[in-house]
């Protein structure tokens, strides 16, 4: 059995970015008990942060394609913290990959520096590159609205036999047809939309079940966030944010034992924010006596290191998946770990779900 993770990655943004930052910033972390921020466990099911890989990436901007994935994550139109910037040449060149519906047509209007800039060259053969890398787990970072080019990376997954780690909001992981696809060939796979550390989705979620475990009747919720990164530039399109309302707003909806009026998603694109998220929460409610209870809450946080950590949970959940000959979604990790699971949970439950599935006393 091998301790090492290859990965590969579709999508050289700033969620890649952090992530490749952060098996660096913390690859010699020596005492199994010292404390990550961001992380369940330093040593997770025996393997380390530094076990983990990159071997193979994909992309369509320009500024990226052809670049070793060490110097293109610093490219433009990146814009998050940079916490570690002494990457080693890795060798893994960017490639390029279909563009498909990952860019939205009215990118094209703002500052290079901003958007996206296609690449004129031919796209690979990807499962061709994931099979020459020998990766076994491929991570999405596809931009949101992307249905075709993740269905199309997903295919090329189960094409491949590698892991599938969705990490954006097409529903892969929590759709019955692709979960039967990928139990059909025996391969890990979860999603679907990741939800960050201690971001705007964690926190509301957290706050309305406190709520209702506490008596209080909820009457109505909404959740603004404002960022400056090529995501929120993105998702101006709102025929783009469809799938990620539904992932948002069911994480919320799902702790509450009746219905609500909800608003929640991406509201505006604010370009001096870059990679830094503002989050506006208000929950109203009553409590005894009908008196009237009202929450407004901000929360202000640099988006993409936020989410770095779980995903390096998330792969070596899924290491331990393959090890162990376990295929199709997996329940528990999906649950902690993603806003629209297959199997929607309590934080804590999931929590004490994946403990198990880590000690092996849970399958999935």
């Amino acid at each position: 059995m091998s301790k090492q993770i290859k990965i590969a990655i579709v999508g050289v943004g700033n969620c890649c970015s952090s992530l490749i930052q952060g098996l660096f910033y913390y690859h010699n972390v020596k005492n199994k008990r010292e404390f990550i921020p961001g992380l369940m466990h330093n040593v997770l099911g025996g393997y380390k942060i530094s076990d983990i890989k990159p071997v193979a990436a994909f992309d369509i901007d320009k500024r990226k394609v052809g670049k070793d994935l060490s110097q293109a994550i610093f490219e433009k139109p990146n814009c998050t913290k940079v916490f570690y910037s002494k990457i080693p040449n890795l060798r893994v060149k960017v490639k390029m990959g279909p563009v498909l519906d990952g860019t939205a047509p009215h990118m094209k209007d703002y500052p290079e520096d901003k958007t996206f800039v296609v690449a004129k060259e031919k796209p690979v053969d990807v499962v061709k590159e994931l099979k020459k890398s020998r990766a076994k787990i491929l991570i999405n970072y596809c931009p949101v609205g992307s249905q075709k080019a993740v269905e199309f990376y997903a295919n090329c997954a189960l094409k491949t036999g590698v892991a599938f780690i969705n990490a954006m909001p097409v529903f892969i992981c929590s759709n019955k047809n692709w979960a039967r696809k990928f139990e059909k060939r025996n391969l890990p796979i979860a999603g679907d939309d990741v939800c960050s550390q201690c971001g705007a989705t964690i926190l509301h979620k957290t706050l309305v079940k406190l709520l209702v475990d506490r008596g209080v009747k909820i009457d109505d919720s909404y959740q603004l966030n404002i960022g400056g990164n090529c995501d929120f530039l993105n998702m101006l399109d709102q025929l783009r944010l469809v799938s990620k309302r539904i992932s948002k707003t069911e994480a919320i909806q799902k702790v509450i034992p009746y219905k609500i009026p909800l608003r929640i998603g991406p509201s505006d694109y604010v370009p001096h924010l870059k990679d830094n998220k503002i989050c506006y929460i208000n929950i109203n409610g009553r409590n005894f006596g009908d008196v009237p209870l009202s929450i407004d809450l901000k929360l202000s946080v640099e988006d993409s290191p936020n989410s770095a950590g779980v995903v390096i949970d998330v792969i070596r959940c899924c290491k331990l998946a393959l090890d162990r000959k376990i295929g199709g979604p997996l329940i528990s990790i999906s649950a902690f770990a993603f806003k629209h699971p297959p199997v929607h949970m309590p934080y804590q439950k999931a929590r004490r779900e994946v403990e198990k599935f880590i000690n092996g006393k849970n399958k999935r």
